[in-house]
């Protein structure tokens, strides 16, 4: 049985990988897990395990060579089996050559793909690796039957193991051909679940007479005018306005392509939609932001699966929707869809402009640069100058927007950075792939900018702040907010930790000078060696882990429902982050491995992400203890609240310098300046008492007293 490797999704906003080496050759045995190549992102570079056990059959992409998420890389089979990872990609690439040059076209045209998917070839669904020490999962419920149509990650089954239960999305869109692994059976991860096939006859049996001439026969009395998409369609549709009839028509016929939640974490089962970015009857490209949707671990954007015209909105703002449930629908690129909403939709295209800021002004272009051949029959507004584009959402739908100005497509996270930084997208060259516009290229812009305009800044700049304001803020004054997901999750977890476990504070005062003194003499050093700052907390995070190994009773879980009390075999540490959307706690996983170097790398890296909305949701679970740097703005102390089921969490207090009595080698006591903290721990008293905290920071409290980091830092 053949086995596809497939580009994994790799961050929220990652559309795609380069291969950059093979580390496995056509032919070579390999492991569950086995490395089998390298692949490169604009955000890191990583390896790709084998799915399962057996031979490297075939390598479909080569090196350098650019795979979108979910595109195959390999097949693995058993030994011999080298046919079966030729045909299902070849039954994918026949109606690709076939269809014309429209998108859309190759949802119509499944009809083509039917042999492969009735000869039992497709995608096979394996069980993913569903936790570092998680070897098998058994399937608790499926969600689809044998011969239901099934979309890109929309969830197939259930499956359950002994750390977590979860679905399984499919990993393309098609037939659920065969189901592979019964109701209550326990499968070895890479073992196969299902087959997914082509998007056959069983797909299109109930409109069996439209399946070849779908889009001549279905809107019979629109045909005329389809074939010359100018002024003709709005003509016609004008006299007949019933404005929901015609996307309610195309819903109900079958047409189009659903949008839907995606699975955004294995924990996460539904998300809030937080605000549409695109109104019913806007063109759309491939993975271009339709809406953005939040959830209690990560906010993010949701992309087009395809390119078209967004017909149907079914999930509105501030509604929660399941992982898999539809949240709007995007239609090909025909008059059907453009009449209606062309007429009847200037109000909501004047309020997104309103909400959005710079973004549409950015995306349209985009749009448009992808989708040229469709630009007279688009009813989106031609894009304007940033400060126009609230004020002129009239334009008709033929009138035509040059794309001389546009930037290709660019992820969510390069685009907050531009916002951030000021930077106007369109006056960046990429040096991405086909150029693609990445983080580097905005900084680079950013910094030339800063540069340029440094002198005026000078001469302009007003008073500073008092200290510890953020002006933003003033805004607020007078008025009253909707409270934001983060703020929300946040309220809600703080209050439920404070209600269901024992809490109470301990706190440690330390000597922190030899840190002091060994972080000044390597600091410069350090930062051109590993590319970030030295700051405290490295020292303390690596203080915290070895204590956690040395004291296996606070890196724990207390399970009241069980009666249990789990000690975690590795130390995963929570970092406490403020950002500007509130306070997130990003997880450094398998942090007691990791050198003094590796940690502060570490921190730098989720602090930054978090800050700019790049987190990956599992980075945001699984934490086993967290450390927060409450010292940032100042403060001495304070009394941390926990993260269930953490046990515990450390603050770090403000280095302060003052005169404390010291005591030599030979017990003479002298006053000195010191550089001293607090270091406050919360614990939760149903596995932890007094002692045992006391016990745990005193192991802190020898470790960065005695300093012994020299070796750490390379002195």
């Amino acid at each position: 049985m053949a086995f596809s490797v497939q580009m994994p999704a790799l961050g929220e906003s990652v559309t795609e990988g380069t291969v950059t080496r093979w580390l496995k050759q056509e032919g070579d045995t390999v492991e569950v897990d086995e490395p089998l190549l390298e692949v490169s992102t604009d955000k890191v570079d990583t390896e790709i395990p084998s799915p399962a056990a057996g031979v490297l059959v075939k390598i479909v992409a080569q090196e350098d060579d650019t795979v979108e998420i979910g595109g195959e890389l390999a097949v693995i089979g058993d030994v011999g089996e080298e046919a079966g990872g030729d045909s299902a990609p070849a039954a994918e690439e026949a109606p690709a050559e076939e269809a014309p040059a429209e998108e859309p076209a190759a949802e119509s045209a499944p009809a083509q793909p039917a042999s492969s998917g009735g000869s039992g070839e497709g995608t096979p669904v394996t069980m993913p690796a569903l936790g570092e020490s998680v070897t098998e999962g058994t399937v608790t419920r499926w969600l689809k039957a044998v011969g239901d149509e099934v979309a890109v990650d929309e969830p197939l089954l259930e499956v359950s193991t002994d750390k977590v239960d979860t679905e399984i999305p499919s990993p393309v869109a098609g037939i659920l051909t065969e189901i592979t692994a019964q109701e209550d059976e326990t499968v070895e991860v890479g073992g196969q679940l299902a087959v997914i096939g082509s998007e056959a006859p069983a797909q299109q049996s109930a409109p069996a007479e439209q399946s070849a001439p779908a889009e001549q026969s279905a809107p019979a009395e629109e045909s005329a005018p389809a074939a010359e998409p100018t002024t003709e369609p709005s003509e016609e549709a004008a006299p007949a306005p019933s404005a929901p009839a015609q996307p309610a028509s195309s819903g109900g016929s079958g047409e189009g392509t659903p949008v839907t939640m995606p699975a955004l974490g294995e924990s996460v089962t539904e998300g809030t939609v937080t605000r549409w970015l695109k109104a019913v009857g806007d063109e759309v490209a491939v993975d271009e932001p339709l809406l953005e949707v939040s959830t209690d671990k990560v906010d993010t954007e949701i992309p087009s699966p395809v390119a078209g015209i967004l017909t149907e909105i079914t999930a509105q703002e501030d509604e929660t929707v399941e992982v898999g449930g539809q949240l709007a629908v995007i239609g090909s690129e025909a008059p059907a869809q453009q009449s209606a909403p062309a007429e009847e939709k200037p109000a909501p295209k004047q309020e997104a402009p309103k909400q959005e800021t710079p973004k549409p002004a950015e995306q349209k272009p985009a749009a448009q640069q992808q989708a040229p051949k469709v630009e007279q029959a688009t009813p989106a507004p031609a894009p304007k100058p940033v400060g126009t584009a609230a004020t002129t959402p009239k334009p008709a739908p033929q009138e035509e927007s040059t794309p001389s100005g546009a930037t290709p497509y660019v992820t969510p996270l390069v685009r907050k950075l531009a916002s951030q930084h000021g930077v106007d997208l369109s006056t960046v060259k990429g040096t991405g792939v086909g150029g693609r516009i990445r983080k580097q290229d905005v900084l680079a812009a950013a910094e030339g900018g800063k540069a340029a305009g440094g002198e005026q800044q000078k001469s302009a700049a007003p008073a500073s702040p008092a200290p510890g304001v953020r002006p933003e803020l003033a805004k607020l004054r007078g008025t009253t907010q909707k409270i934001n997901r983060i703020r929300q999750i946040t309220a809600k977890k703080t209050l439920e930790s404070l209600q269901t476990t024992a809490q109470l504070t301990q706190t440690f005062e330390v000597d922190v000078t030899k840190i002091a003194q060994l972080r000044a003499q390597a600091k410069k050093a350090f930062s051109e060696r590993e590319g970030v700052n030295l700051t405290f907390l490295p020292f303390f995070a690596k203080a915290v882990v070895e204590a956690l190994r040395a004291h296996p009773n606070v890196n724990a879980s207390f399970d009241d429902s069980k009666k249990e009390i789990t000690y975690h075999a590795a130390e995963h540490l929570g970092i406490a982050v403020d950002t500007e959307q509130g306070l997130l706690s990003p997880v450094i996983h398998n942090a007691g491995d990791l050198s003094l170097a590796e940690l502060a790398r570490a921190i730098a890296d989720i602090a930054e992400r978090a800050r700019k909305g790049g987190l990956k949701p599992d980075e945001l679970a699984g934490g086993t203890f967290t450390i927060t740097n409450i010292g940032s703005q100042g403060a001495l102390f304070d009394t941390p609240i926990l993260v269930p089921p953490q046990a515990a969490m450390l603050g770090t207090g403000a280095i302060v310098k003052r005169p404390v009595v010291v005591i030599d080698e030979t017990g003479n006591e002298s006053i000195g300046v010191r550089s001293m903290c607090y270091l406050p721990l919360t614990y939760d008293h149903r596995l932890i008492d007094g002692a045992d905290a006391g016990r745990f920071l005193k192991t802190i409290k020898h470790r960065l007293e005695e300093g012994a980091f020299e070796s750490d830092l390379g002195l």
